[in-house]
């Protein structure tokens, strides 16, 4: 049966992709592991744990926080920050799904002998 995307299929791809964006680097994977450690992590204190410039922290949280997978609430002079668990089902779904056939489905051709 040929595969045929449907437009809630192409709507939740770009979903995926936009949350796989959003952890594609390791600044931001760091932050999440931060915040995992220590909720209600303040502003300041992921900029010293980070080790990054004060304004590079900030587009790192920014990014994180668009996607949805933070969330940033302002208190007093600060913002506090918290995961989103919920943020990253779509994307923990489709990775889980992503599970080799038990039959042989796929062909994987021979090696060329060497000439």
């Amino acid at each position: 049966m040929p595969f045929s995307p449907s437009p809630a299929s192409d709507v939740r791809d770009q979903q995926v992709a936009d949350l796989a964006k959003a952890l594609a680097h390791p600044a931001r994977l760091r932050i999440l592991r931060l915040l995992l450690a220590t909720p209600g992590c303040i502003g300041g204190d992921i900029v010293d744990a980070v080790g990054l410039a004060q304004s590079t922290v900030s587009e790192h949280l920014r990014i994180l926080k668009t996607a949805g997978v933070i969330t940033g609430e302002i208190s007093g002079p600060r913002v506090c920050y918290a995961l989103n668990p919920e943020a990253l089902a779509l994307l923990s779904a489709f990775v889980a799904s992503l599970v080799a056939p038990e039959c042989e489905a796929c062909h994987i051709p021979e090696q060329r002998a060497a000439s």
